[in-house]
């Protein structure tokens, strides 16, 4: 006599079923609204943007006695590439590409200019000034020319951008693109700009008030 196989019920439980339609519904619903198939969702869920920023106070006043005499406009590609040894880019490690725009400018310290730097004859007709070169400012990242064109990031640290206070920080390539643009200030004569423009200025000034001869040095 063979004994009866009993079949053992695998019915999903209700709770189980309730939970999985939660699920669906909410998976169908977050997908309508990314892929626009639902019209008037984004409308309904809209983020609004609100600046409760305080005032901004006033923390001190400096003096400015340089002249600027001239301003570079800048723009560098940063390719940064970070990568983790014995793991594939795929699990650990990131690529950034990054357009930086950015300005220097390059002023002469007029409140360097001492007494004995500048000389004028007995009828006002000449003078001759010594001034400090040219020197350049720090570089300004200009944030509405400056944009990431694509970032790759691996598996981990995606789930840490997740956990993160600032995900997807530009601050790296940010620092990148400020240090190329002040680089390339360097070699780009700059400097010399500002100190023929100063020169101009000074003359077309004295030159004003009655000096026949103008004559500008410049020097350490």
């Amino acid at each position: 006599m063979t004994t009866p196989i009993r079949r053992v019920s695998r019915r999903m439980p209700g709770w189980a079923k309730a939970v999985s339609a939660v699920v669906l519904v909410l998976v169908v619903f977050f997908a309508g609204i990314r892929l626009s198939v639902l019209p008037g969702l984004k409308d309904l869920f809209g983020t609004e943007t609100h600046d409760r920023s305080g005032p901004a106070l006033l923390q001190s006043i400096q003096d400015m006695s340089r002249y600027d005499a001239a301003s570079g406009n800048f723009q560098v590609v940063v390719d940064l590439e970070k990568d983790t040894k014995y793991l594939p880019d795929a699990i650990r490690g990131s690529r950034t590409l990054y357009i930086g725009a950015g300005t220097v400018d390059a002023y002469v310290d007029l409140g360097k200019v001492g007494k004995d730097d500048v000389t004028v004859n007995g009828d006002r007709t000449s003078a001759t000034l010594r001034l400090p070169h040219a020197a350049l400012g720090k570089p300004a990242l200009d944030p509405d020319r400056s944009y990431a064109v694509s970032k790759q990031r691996g598996l981990l640290d995606r789930l840490g951008d997740l956990f993160s206070d600032n995900p997807n920080s530009e601050q790296a390539v940010q620092k990148l693109a400020i240090k190329h643009i002040g680089d390339a200030a360097k070699d780009s004569g700059l400097t010399r700009r500002a100190e023929t423009n100063t020169t101009d200025m000074l003359d077309g000034l004295l030159r004003s008030l009655g000096f026949k001869e103008v004559h500008v040095s410049y020097g350490s």
